[in-house]
């Protein structure tokens, strides 16, 4: 097996290719993931962001650095379509529900903690919240104000793209944009109002006399811009310079190019050494979008009958889904592909709970050098992908091989006595520890008592050849998602 000393490699878009993973303070590893705008249920999209970022998390920690995991929750700033104009998304979602903003915010951070819980997302180690840190934020704005990199008009700071870039040339590179094609773009699709140019990005907005959230500032009344927030609550925990910042593909640009503007201004750094970003994804090779009638929640897909594919799913079901695909690729769901990831993970998780209660009961071995191979060469396959840029397709698929073998020793085509106890243990515990804590997939399983309630009973229809009393039980198991497997020596159950 791949010690955990073996190089991983992470796709980095700021260097635009797999770079060896090198943590600045030796195995201690600092990271920053965006978090939603918290005006709505999480939907699918944030669930595979936070899935992404939760096995890189849970596999640094399985190879023993200590994760200093910070995400945020945006509740201010952010307006409608991701603009510098417009009103506040929470706002507008306040006055819908007639609740204070703060309210809002409240509400969809419960549902979103109770959504990822469900997913098995660890929590970060800090939560925080844009609105609780307005002071730094203004302090951050006066900074940039003070080094010549922003302006006031009217009472909103913008921060001067085209004067940045003349010195530090690099906005543009995380995204592979070409500033002069934007500014023109930009002028062509849009007055400038206000602005030098259009694609300068707001820091500080002024606020109307309807604008409910609201602080006093140098420049008056008014609101931290969207992209201001992260460089503020980043540096404030992790450092001027940190790992690892994540997030979606879609927030390459502009709001993460803005980050490393302001970073680079502020400390002459890029905010992180590693930018790492997940691909989207669409509902039957869709874009999700409300206006598609294709939007799907998490809270529906998991505890409602959605209008989307008509049943319920599982969160593992989802989970297991996107570690089929690699999470840089563009992910389509379908009804069929939820439906075939939960048979897979039950295979899986099958597999899972017979090898972990089986005992090395050998008198003496017989030890088949070729299972042996078989056994080594697929955990070598899975921790090499998982380096690999955390290739979860190929580490399911050599779980797959494992799981040949276990059911193998299920079945009896392969005997203990031809695996050493040394491999046993290894396979017993690794396979367990890739499937638990690094993948983070579980199913909850019946209690203890029932389970052999049922189980005894079914046995003792069956010797007694009540077959009316063993489709009854069988009907039972159903309903709990279990089913009886008849093999040549015992009966067990699986999961379903």
């Amino acid at each position: 097996m791949l010690s955990k000393f073996s190089k991983l490699f992470l796709f980095n878009s700021y260097s635009d290719k797999l770079d060896e993973f090198k943590p600045i303070n030796n195995w201690i590893v600092k990271m920053y993931l965006c978090g939603p705008t918290v005006y709505g249920l999480a939907h699918i999209g944030h669930a595979r962001s936070s899935v992404t970022f939760d096995i890189l998390n849970r596999y640094l920690r399985f190879l023993g650095y200590k994760v200093k995991f910070v995400r945020n929750y945006t509740d201010v700033g952010h307006l409608e379509h991701d603009a510098d104009e417009g009103n506040d998304k929470i706002q507008n979602q306040a006055l819908k529900e007639k609740l204070e903003p703060m309210e809002i915010v409240q509400k969809y951070i419960n549902y979103y903690r109770e959504d990822m819980d469900s997913l098995n997302i660890l929590r970060p180690n800090i939560e925080l919240q844009a609105t609780s840190y307005i002071n730094e934020q203004i302090d951050n704005v006066k900074s940039i104000l003070d080094k010549g990199y922003a302006y006031e008009v009217n009472g909103s700071v913008y921060f001067d793209i085209k004067k940045y870039n003349d010195y530090f040339k690099s906005y543009g590179k995380l995204s592979g944009r070409n500033i002069d094609e934007l500014i023109n773009e930009t002028r062509e699709l849009n007055n400038q109002g206000e602005k030098k140019n259009n694609i300068d990005f707001a820091l500080w907005k002024k606020a109307d006399d309807k604008h409910i959230m609201k602080w006093k500032s140098p420049w008056g009344y008014g609101y931290p811009g969207w992209h201001t927030e992260c460089v503020v609550l980043g540096t404030k925990y992790l450092g001027e310079l940190f790992d690892i910042h994540g997030g979606g593909y879609d927030l390459k640009f502009p709001h993460h190019e803005c980050e490393i503007a302001q970073s680079n201004v502020l400390n002459n750094t890029n905010l992180a050494n590693y930018w790492i970003h997940n691909n989207l994804v669409n509902i039957d090779g869709k874009k999700m979008s409300k206006s598609l009638n294709n939007y799907i929640t998490l809270q529906d897909l998991f505890y409602n009958e959605n209008n989307i594919f008509n049943k319920v799913f599982m969160p593992m079901d989802l989970r297991f889904l996107f570690l089929q695909t690699h999470y840089r690729s563009t992910l389509s769901i379908t009804k069929d592909s939820l439906e075939s990831a939960h048979k897979g993970l039950m295979k899986l998780i099958n597999a899972y709970l017979y090898i972990d209660v089986l005992e090395y009961n050998v008198d003496e071995n017989n030890i088949n050098n070729e299972i042996e191979k078989n056994i080594e060469d697929a955990f070598d396959i899975i921790f090499s992908e998982l380096n690999n840029d955390l290739n979860t397709p190929s580490v399911i698929s050599g779980l797959f091989n494992i799981v040949k073998v276990i059911n193998c020793i299920r079945s009896g085509d392969i005997k203990l006595n031809e695996i050493s106890k040394e491999l046993f243990i290894r396979l017993k515990s690794d396979f367990k520890s890739i499937i638990k804590d690094v993948l983070g997939l579980y199913v909850k399983t019946i209690d203890k008592s029932l389970f052999e309630y049922i189980i005894n009973s079914y046995k003792t229809a069956k010797y007694r050849n009540d077959y009316s009393e063993v489709d009854k039980i069988r009907d039972f198991a159903k309903n709990i998602n279990i089913r009886f497997c008849d093999s040549k020596d015992d009966i067990y159950i699986e999961y379903i």
